[in-house]
């Protein structure tokens, strides 16, 4: 079976930017990190990571480009791991970033599951939409004031190294 995603720039611009692929439902996220690289004009020589997300485009597991793990846990990678283990009919949507000084993020839907076509070669560009911009689209991360966020409510004043309770000499 052949997968038909649609693959959207997240930007805030007015131009929408994107992407219409065909890929085989049995081949690499690897091989899918490729195309989208390629079609949207990226030498793909910058770290990526898929992330499997819900119907609210919320980020869960990571499928990674590398393994940049330094522990014993192990890390999903894309080489190792083909498409229709993390999409299909139900679970439809990916999250992927490329180049993680920039930031460039995209949101990857599945649109269609069709059957493979005699003669065409696979992975397959169906349509493009949108000038990439020269830059990565800038991301908000806009928070609360820091002084208003206070995840441990111990009161512990930080400035006060008298009542810190720690052994100056541990080492």
């Amino acid at each position: 079976m052949i997968y038909r995603f649609r693959i959207v720039l997240d930007n805030d611009s007015e131009d929408d930017v994107f992407r219409d692929i065909e890929i085989r439902e049995n081949d690499t996220l690897e091989d899918l990190h490729n195309t989208i690289t390629q079609s949207f004009g990226f030498d793909g020589m910058e770290m990526a990571s898929f992330y499997v997300s819900d119907d609210e485009w919320n980020q869960g597991e990571e499928i990674s480009l590398f393994n940049m793990n330094d522990g014993p846990d192990a890390v999903k990678l894309m080489s190792e791991t083909n498409i229709n283990e993390v999409v299909n009919k139900t679970k439809t949507k990916l999250i992927y970033v490329y180049d993680f000084l920039s930031m460039w993020t995209f949101f990857v839907e599945l649109a269609e599951i069709a059957d493979e076509a005699k003669g065409v070669d696979y992975p397959n560009l169906m349509f493009v939409h949108g000038q990439v911009p020269d830059n990565a689209p800038e991301k908000n991360f806009e928070a609360e004031s820091f002084d208003d966020y206070n995840e441990f409510e111990d009161d512990l004043d930080i400035d006060d190294y008298d009542n810190l309770n720690f052994d100056e000499n541990w080492n």
